[in-house]
């Protein structure tokens, strides 16, 4: 028997870079995968861009690589090859380089032991069908690729271009190959899913991604629906028709940047204060758990426009957050601006912020709800995975629950988290 060298996978950022991450492990053939990193002949990097600090913990974690028994070879892919690829490829850090349209060729790339440089075009969708999601519980399913949004601070649209829309038929041909291999909660990704069957995101006569999560709920062994993020002008009439479905996951994340309306134009943003907060109180009535992104510290973000922004906060029935400092993109408008923010400024803000979001997720997981727990993870003896509200749950259990849906209606209320026993 012939030992295939091992290939250990890193995936940074989002979602999408989880299921890209996916689809190149689906079509290794000549290799194996491990979820050791000890033991890998050959790492492979899926990076993200989406601020500095992402393409420093990258290279930080490149560096890291030579510690590693084997000496594996180090393989780039990701949005960062847009960005940061060509000069790590130059200064050797990296052995080899290819773009998002390569990584169905994963196998045919990683054969070829010379240094290569492949960074494809914007334009690819994959045609791959991901029969397995490995090292997950839940299923990852892109739906989408690009974005036709040029929000002034946002390098995306460069690295990932414009938005497409892969065909309904994959999708749904995709998802019912993982319902019948296991899976029950299906988080449909993008890099603009709300975009998904529009024209420039504006939405046609009929929602065509409403269509699609009502056929992706008719499939058998479909339980829970979530979506990536999601912009406010999004969520139609049609949309909010779904709100009530047993099938919907009970959290929705939508980004909306700020929360103060002259931030909003600085940052080309289309979403306005108002109508933002008009839906995030509609969704809340309906039950939902609340997440949004917010950028701090963007120039322009005087302390009056700050201090109006969180009170404002004060209003939106939030309960995540997933929020920044501003970081800046060479090639984008922000880039340019001024004036700049303090960097101890900023930090400071965040804190406010995300002291602000806990105290507001400490009070909606106090009303005590029952929990419908699907189990994702095991350490130390304990098991972890997320209610349907997306909270996290830590529950000691005898029996082996990697993967179950559970229901728990005892638990105790921390404060970044419930737990309990089954």
């Amino acid at each position: 028997m012939i030992n295939k060298e091992k290939v250990y996978f890193k995936t940074f950022g989002c979602r999408t870079n989880v299921f890209d991450t996916q689809v190149m492990m689906n079509n290794l053939k000549d290799f194996e995968v491990t979820q050791e990193e000890k033991e890998a002949n050959v790492v492979v990097i899926n990076s993200c861009t989406v601020t500095n600090s992402a393409d420093s913990t990258a290279r930080h974690y490149i560096n890291s690589l030579k510690k590693l028994p084997n000496q594996p070879r180090v393989i780039f892919t990701g949005c960062g090859v847009w960005t940061k690829g060509e000069d790590l490829f130059k200064t050797n850090k990296i052995d080899a380089l290819f773009g998002h349209s390569e990584k169905e060729n994963i196998n045919t790339l990683l054969k070829n032991e010379t240094r290569f440089f492949k960074a494809g075009d914007l334009e690819h969708l994959d045609d791959t069908i991901v029969d397995k999601m490995i090292g997950k519980s839940r299923a990852f399913v892109k739906i989408q690729e690009g974005c036709d949004f040029r929000c002034n601070y946002c390098i995306i649209p460069y690295v990932r271009g414009n938005s497409r829309s892969y065909d309904e038929h994959k999708i749904l041909q995709q998802i019912t190959t993982l319902a019948i291999n296991g899976f029950g909660e299906f988080i449909l990704t993008g890099i603009n899913v709300g975009s998904y069957g529009k024209e420039k995101g504006v939405p046609n006569k009929k929602d065509k991604l409403v269509q699609l999560i009502k056929k992706i709920s008719l499939i058998r062994g479909v339980r829970r629906i979530r979506l990536g993020s999601v912009e406010p002008i999004q969520i139609t009439d049609e949309f909010k028709e779904i709100l009530d479905e047993p099938w919907m996951g009970k959290h929705m994340h939508i980004a909306l940047q700020h929360t103060n309306k002259d931030m909003l134009k600085i940052m080309n943003r289309r979403n306005k204060v108002k109508s933002d907060l008009e839906l995030f109180e509609l969704l809340a009535s309906k039950g939902y758990a609340l997440g949004t992104d917010f950028i701090v510290g963007h120039p322009g973000e005087t302390d009056e426009l700050w201090k109006d922004a969180m009170q404002n906060i004060d209003r939106f029935p939030l309960t995540h957050i997933h929020s920044f400092t501003y970081s800046p993109r060479d090639g984008t408008p922000s880039a340019k601006m001024g004036p700049l923010i303090n960097g101890n400024i900023a930090k400071q803000r965040l804190r406010e912020l995300e002291n602000k979001i806990s105290e507001k997720n400490l009070l909606f997981r106090q009303k005590h709800k029952l929990l419908e727990v699907l189990i994702e993870s095991k350490k130390d003896g304990i098991y972890t995975g997320y209610d349907q509200f997306f909270n996290t749950i830590e529950v000691q259990s005898d029996t082996d629950l990697i993967g179950d849906w559970i229901n728990i209606e005892n638990y105790e209320i921390l404060e970044n988290k419930n737990v309990s026993k089954f």
